[in-house]
C-alpha cells in the first residue's frame, strides 16, 4: 500500500539522505589523503589504498551480497545497511593503523554496495506509477550533494580538526538517516527481492557484448580516478595550491560533476554509444593536457574543471547501454546486470587508485595525468568496437524485416 504524498516524501528524504553519507564516505578519503599519511606516518600510496579497497569491496559486494539477501524484507534490509555503515565510520574514526582503517574502509564498501543495489527499487516503489523516475532521481540527489559539498566539506573539517573528524561527521549523518529510515520507510508495500536463477547469471558472464560492456565502464569511467585519486597531493605540490584552498577546488570539481552528469543523462537519451564515444575521446584530451597546464595554477583550474566535466558524464549512459544489452540477451538478469556494472564502476575505480600509486612511486605526481588519458583511450577504441557492432545488429534486424 503506497503512502501518502506527504509521507512518501519524506521516505524518499531519508533515502538521500543515505545516499548522501555513503556517497560521501566513498570519496572522502581523496580529500583526506596527505591527512592520513602524515598521522599514520606512511607513504601517500599506501593511503591511497583507502580508496583502492573501498572500490574492490563495493564491486564484490553489490553483485555477491544482492544475491544472498533476496529473502530479507526491504526495509530490514535497509536498516542492516545502515547499521554495517555506521559500524565501519566508527572504525575508521577511531582507526589508529593503516590496517585498521583498511578493515574499515571494506566494511563501510560492503554497505554501500548494498544499498546502491535496492535503493532505487525501494524508491520507486514508495510512490505511484507515474512519479517512479523522479521518485529515483531524488533518491539519487543524496549521491550528487555528496560530490558537491560532501566530500570538500569533509576535507575542509579534516584540515581542521584532524581526518579523523570527517568520520566522525559522517557517523552523525549515518545515524541521522538510519532513524529516518526507521521511522519513515514503511514495512509494506516494498517489493521483495527477486532470485535470479543461476543460468541467467551465468548468460550475463558468458555473454561476449555485456563483457565488451562492463570492460568499457570500468577503463572508461576509471581513466579519470587515476588523477583524481591524487588530486589533492597533485594541487599542492604540482600546481602550488595551499592546503587549505584544496577543499574550495574540490567543490568546484564536485559542480562540474553534477553539471556533467545532467549532460549525460541528456545526450544518452538520444545515442548512448554515439555519446560515451566522444566523452570518452574528449576526456582522454583533457586527461593529456593537464599533464602541460598542472604546474601553471589558472590552466591547472580550468582543466580539471573540464576533467570533472566529463569524469561521471559517461554514467546515465553506460547504464542504460548495460541495461539495453541485458533486455536482449538476459531479460530475466536485468537486476543482476545492472548489479555487475556497478561493480564495473567500482572495479574502474580500484583499478584506476591502484594504477595511481605505482606511477606516483616510480615516476611522480604528473605522470598520473597521461597514464590516466591512456586508460581513458582503450575505452575509447571498445566503445567504438561496440558502436560498430551495434550498427551491424541495425543492418540485420533491418534486412530480416525487409
Amino acid at each position: 500500500m503506497l503512502l501518502n504524498q506527504k509521507r512518501s516524501t519524506l521516505a524518499l528524504l531519508a533515502l538521500a539522505i543515505s545516499a548522501f553519507a555513503i556517497g560521501t564516505t566513498e570519496f572522502i578519503s581523496v580529500g583526506l589523503l596527505p591527512l592520513i599519511a602524515d598521522d599514520l606516518n606512511i607513504p601517500l600510496t599506501t593511503a591511497g589504498l583507502t580508496v583502492t579497497l573501498y572500490a574492490l569491496g563495493v564491486t564484490f559486494g553489490a553483485p555477491i551480497l544482492t544475491s544472498l539477501t533476496t529473502a530479507i524484507s526491504r526495509k530490514t534490509l535497509l536498516l542492516i545497511i545502515m547499521i554495517v555503515f555506521i559500524i565501519g565510520n566508527s572504525l575508521a574514526a577511531a582507526a589508529d593503523s593503516i590496517t585498521i582503517l583498511l578493515i574499515a574502509r571494506v566494511i563501510s564498501a560492503l554497505s554501500h554496495g548494498l544499498f546502491m543495489s535496492i535503493a532505487s527499487t525501494i524508491a520507486a516503489d514508495l510512490v505511484p506509477e507515474n512519479r517512479k523516475a523522479s521518485a529515483i532521481a531524488i533518491m539519487f540527489t543524496g549521491l550528487t550533494v555528496a560530490t558537491v559539498t560532501g566530500v570538500p566539506l569533509g576535507t575542509f573539517l579534516g584540515q581542521q580538526l584532524g581526518w579523523r573528524a570527517a568520520f566522525i561527521a559522517i557517523i552523525a549523518i549515518g545515524l541521522i538517516a538510519l532513524i529516518g529510515n526507521l521511522i519513515l520507510v514503511p514495512a509494506t508495500g516494498l517489493r521483495k527481492g527477486t532470485r535470479t536463477p543461476l543460468r541467467e547469471q551465468v548468460k550475463l558472464v558468458k555473454n561476449g557484448r555485456l563483457l565488451l560492456a562492463f570492460a568499457i565502464t570500468a577503463l572508461g569511467y576509471g581513466g579519470t580516478f587515476v588523477v583524481f585519486t591524487y588530486l589533492s597531493p597533485l594541487l599542492h605540490e604540482i600546481s602550488g595550491f595551499k592546503e587549505s584552498t584544496v577543499a574550495i577546488i574540490l567543490l568546484v570539481y564536485g559542480i562540474a560533476i553534477a553539471i556533467g552528469n545532467v549532460i549525460g543523462g541528456k545526450l544518452a537519451n538520444r545515442n548512448p554509444m554515439n555519446a560515451l564515444f566522444y566523452m570518452f575521446a574528449i576526456q582522454a584530451v583533457v586527461l593529456f593536457v593537464l599533464t602541460f597546464t598542472a604546474p601553471f595554477k589558472v590552466a591547472a583550474l580550468l582543466t580539471i574543471f573540464f576533467m570533472g566535466l566529463l569524469a561521471f558524464m559517461n554514467v546515465p549512459g553506460l547504464q542504460v547501454h548495460v541495461v539495453t544489452l541485458a533486455d536482449r540477451y538476459a531479460p530475466s538478469a536485468r537486476d543482476v546486470a545492472s548489479a555487475l556494472n556497478i561493480a564495473a564502476f567500482n572495479a574502474g575505480i580500484a583499478i584506476g587508485a591502484y594504477l595511481g600509486g605505482i606511477v606516483t612511486d616510480h615516476m611522480g605526481l604528473i605522470h598520473t595525468t597521461w597514464v590516466g588519458a591512456i586508460m581513458v583511450l582503450s575505452a575509447v577504441f571498445l566503445t567504438a568496437w561496440s558502436r560498430a557492432l551495434e550498427k551491424k545488429d541495425e543492418t540485420l534486424l533491418q534486412s530480416e524485416a525487409a
